[in-house]
């Protein structure tokens, strides 16, 4: 492989005719030519140039590289503006893969944030729960990760390359139909319900429910399983059962019949970012974990900021 200096050099001495008035035109002395164009003879692996009289002619090889030259030239240049456009954030892509409701209640507000200061970015969504979401990660099949965790280093290991940011704390409430005895508190305990149906979510969720369910002495009745909100909050509402879900899903969908208890003690799943190791100084990624902060800390109800 050659130097793209000595290219140009080479194309400037094809141009002017000669080493001198190629030094002169590139600012460079004679000497210092002659060692670049020795420099691409050796990378080309046959002499470029011979001399006949005072004046120098392509050999065969020179011929080829001098109708190339123009165009690998011009391909680097094109490849520098088009790197300089995502340095600058004014081009580039990210993918992000999120869960249901980070998909719904985060990434919106980000995307507008990076929509705005930087139009000629492009975001690509795709939707996963984790492990599968991390997996993706992994694989190279997206840029960013949001996904969620119970707490405990037995729940979820984070691979050694992967970097965690984290947003937000999403605290857990338990989903009651508007005329439930128990819809009238400011908070319930789960121990309050240990003969009614319950709702489940997808695998981590029910995991994490069953687990704190066992805690508080009861074994749940799960009547119904589904990873759709909307259709939870239906089922709620028709009173076929109840749900223990994040109270993220509850700042952008709630249903006028169904009411949202927080649970005591306290319970929550972390929400957090994560990009492979490095990847955070892209400058596009980087934008973007910056959006999805300014996102959780402005999303409400009740979900509590993080902080390391």
């Amino acid at each position: 492989m050659f130097d793209s200096r000595h290219v140009q050099t080479f194309a400037e001495v094809v141009r002017t005719g000669s080493y001198a008035a190629a030094a002169r035109s590139r600012g460079y002395t004679q000497p210092a030519i002659s060692q670049q164009m020795k420099a691409l003879e050796r990378a080309v692996g046959t002499p470029l140039f011979v001399r006949v009289g005072r004046k120098l002619r392509l050999t065969d090889a020179g011929e080829v590289l001098a109708r190339h030259a123009s165009g690998i030239l011009g391909q680097i240049e094109a490849a520098h503006e088009q790197m300089n456009a995502i340095t600058r954030l004014k081009a580039g892509r990210i993918r992000v893969c999120a869960f249901p409701s980070a998909n719904a209640a985060l990434l919106p507000a980000a995307v507008a944030r990076i929509t705005a200061h930087h139009p000629g970015i492009r975001i690509e969504l795709q939707e996963q729960e984790p492990p599968l979401s991390l997996n993706a990660l992994g694989r190279g099949d997206c840029d960013i990760t949001l996904a969620f965790s119970y707490g405990g280093a037995a729940e979820q290991q984070i691979e050694q390359d992967l970097i965690e940011v984290p947003l937000l704390d999403d605290p857990l409430v338990v989903l009651l139909p508007a005329g439930h005895p128990l819809a009238r508190r400011r908070t319930v305990e789960l121990q309050q319900f240990t003969h009614e149906r319950w709702i489940a979510g997808c695998l981590r969720c029910r995991g994490h429910f069953v687990a704190a369910c066992a805690e508080a002495g009861f074994e749940p009745d799960i009547a119904y399983t589904t990873d759709d909100n909307l259709a939870v909050q239906s089922l709620v509402a028709a009173g076929t059962g109840i749900a223990l879900m994040p109270g993220m899903v509850l700042s952008f969908m709630r249903h006028p019949k169904v009411a949202g208890r927080p649970v005591v003690p306290a319970d929550h799943r972390r929400v957090s970012a994560y990009t492979l190791a490095g990847h955070q100084e892209v400058p596009a990624i980087r934008v973007m974990l910056d959006a999805l902060r300014h996102a959780a800390a402005e999303l409400r109800p009740g979900c509590r900021i993080t902080h390391q």
